[in-house]
């Protein structure tokens, strides 16, 4: 026995399936956009896109929303968080030096 189904729900399957299969194996568009006036260039534009899952782009090695900051607030990537630890650890030792060289009975240094 078959099922028959809507020519609405026909299309949205076709489309789940056409969105699967291009976020499984990717998509990418590329193309280039030149502005010229009498054969001098004036303006180029490329365009890259991939269209893809997060676990394909993982696979071909594109990871770098992973690590941007603008892109992911509130974390920093495995980079970024041993490069701050070892910025306040600096910080540490020169407020350490700066304190050492500081006057004794002077005003203390304002702290942020």
């Amino acid at each position: 026995m078959a099922l028959e189904l809507p020519g609405s729900q026909r299309r949205a399957t076709g489309l789940v399936d056409v969105l699967d299969r291009i976020l499984d194996k990717g998509l990418v568009v590329a193309g280039d956009i030149k502005v010229s006036l009498a054969e001098v260039e004036l303006l180029t534009i490329r365009i890259r896109l991939i269209v893809c899952s997060l676990d394909k782009a993982r696979e071909i090695g594109l990871d770098w929303w992973r690590y941007d900051r603008e892109l992911s607030p509130g974390t920093s990537g495995r980079r970024g968080v041993a490069e701050h630890d070892e910025l306040r650890a600096q910080i540490r030792r020169l407020e350490q030096r700066l304190d050492a060289l500081a006057p004794r009975g002077g005003a203390k240094r304002r702290r942020r």
